[in-house]
Formats: C-alpha cells, structure tokens, sequence
C-alpha cells in the first residue's frame, strides 16, 4: 500500500490528528532523503508543505502560550508559600516537562524543513536555466530557436536594425520570463520567483564582469550554436539506493553505446524486475517513474 493511499484513510482537515501528524512526518522524512539522493528537482508536495507548516505555526503557539504559563506559575510560587501551595512547583515541573518535549519535536521537525528546501536550493541555483527554460516552455531549446529566428528574420528584413539589436544584446535578455498562468512543476509559486530573480542578477553580474566586452551575438546564456547548448540539466545518470515497496517493479534504463551515449535509436530495455524488499544501486532515470508511482523509496 502506497503512503499516498494510507494519508488518503486519513483526516487531512484535522490537521491535529496524532495520526495523520504522524503518517505526514514519515511522508516529509522520505520526500527530503529522496531529494537529497535525486540528481534532479522532485515534485514540490505542497499539500503535504502546506500541513507541516501549519502544524509548526501552531506548535509555536502552544509553546509561547505554555512558557507564558509558566512563567505565571513560578512567580506564583516563588510570592506564595508552599505549604499552601504544595502543587504550584509540580505544576511548574510539568509545564517545563512538557516545553522541553514540544520544543525537542519543533526542532526536529525544522530542521528536515530547512534542509529539504536547502537541497532543492542548492538544485535550483545549479541548473537555474535549465529549469527556467522547463517550466516557461515544455521544450527547453523553444527559447533559443524562438530568439535565433527572430534574429535572423531581423537580419532579413533590416541588416541596420539587426546590427544594433546585437550590440545592444544584454546577458539578462536571454533570461525566460516564467508564464505565470501555468502551473510551475516541479516547483512552487515561491521558488518560480526566486529562481527568475536570482538568474537575472546573475546574469547583470556577468554582462558587467565580462560579457559586456563580448560582442553582441556571444552575450547570450542559452545559446545553442553549432548544436551545442550551453544549458546544461541534471545527469539523469547518476546511482541512486532504492528499496522496493510492491510485489515487483521493473527497472527501465536507455540502451547505451560503448562511448556512454544513448544508442540504438534511442531504444530501451527492461529486462530486470526488483521484487519486495530488494535494495538496489540504480541509475535515477531507471526508477524514476518507479517512484513517482509509490513502487520503490530511495534511500
């Protein structure tokens, strides 16, 4: 049964239920060990991001609520005598008891917060055109063959024209705008922003580094001249730890030639089945549509 299928049996409104905090926390703790191994962006879990961030603005809640009654308790007891009061010392007890619990869980809880979005911080500033590209077209080069054609029926029609239009070539032109209409996957609303901000002053800071000196035509940062772009993604390649969760699973990995390259066409093989409780060393494109079906967990 998929971890989808049992948050699925759970209350999800009742975001208090011991249950589906629990069952959530296990979800958060999977997706942030998945994408801590996965060479490339996973799918942003907002429903899941949504739950545990209003879980730990209401633990913030109740800690502030409980050291204010505490407080309360040990100034009662300290202007108070006890032997009148035997109970207002346990009660402070049990207060700070109960602090310590809920903070000790607070900080467990965001810490795997902060370091899972620091992984996909981390991914995002790597291959920050690749995914700009991704998310403002479902063809990463439509970018560059759109501004390579517009730029040649500019030479066609006004050489003058097209010549100025080189010289005044900036960096920051071939940044995509992202289309704020679609859906941004793999990737939130917020990091959309982020990453289209921190792309174009990136690329302010090149043009006044160095490429201003280049000639107007060379300034491009998603240029594909000669067959060769200068956008590069995630290597899809790389071994990932995985554990099968169903009956069966079969791995799906692209025939390659002796030089490492995808051969024969493009043709795949699925010639290997993990069975459950298997943990393989895998390449990602091999069980990343294992995955993202709930068949297998990386670890």
């Amino acid at each position: 049964m998929e971890i989808d299928d049992i948050l699925a049996s759970v209350d999800r409104h009742d975001i208090s239920n011991p249950q589906s905090t629990a069952l959530d926390h296990q979800l958060l703790t999977r997706y942030w060990v998945a994408e801590r191994s996965a060479p490339e962006l996973l799918p942003w879990p907002e429903q899941l991001m949504e739950r545990m961030m209003e879980r730990v603005r209401q633990q913030i809640e109740t800690i502030e609520n409980l050291a204010a009654a505490s407080s309360a308790e040990m100034m009662n007891s300290s202007t108070s005598n006890t032997t009148t009061h035997p109970n207002a010392t346990a009660t402070a007890a049990n207060i700070n008891l109960k602090l310590s619990i809920l903070q000790t869980d607070l900080s467990r809880t965001q810490y795997l917060l902060r370091s899972f979005l620091r992984q996909r911080l981390a991914k995002l500033t790597k291959h920050s055109m690749y995914y700009l590209l991704q998310i403002a077209s479902h063809d990463p080069s439509s970018s560059s063959s759109s501004s390579t054609l517009s730029s040649s029926l500019l030479t066609s029609s006004n050489p003058d024209s097209a010549k100025h239009h080189q010289v005044t070539q900036q960096p920051e032109d071939s940044v995509p705008v992202p289309d704020p209409a679609a859906h941004p996957a793999p990737l939130s609303r917020a990091e959309v922003d982020f990453l289209y901000t921190h792309q174009t002053l990136l690329a302010r800071h090149y043009g006044a580094s160095f490429l201003s000196s280049f000639p107007g035509q060379l300034r491009r940062l998603d240029d594909n001249a000669g067959g060769t772009s200068m956008v590069q993604g995630p290597d899809l390649r790389e071994v990932v730890f995985v554990r099968c969760l169903v009956e069966e699973s079969r791995v799906v990995v692209p025939v390659e030639d002796g030089n490492g390259a995808g051969g024969m066409g493009g043709v795949e093989m699925s010639g290997v089945t993990m069975r459950m409780g298997d943990v393989w060393v895998v390449r990602w494109e091999g069980v990343k549509g294992a995955w993202e079906r709930g068949d297998v967990e990386v670890l």
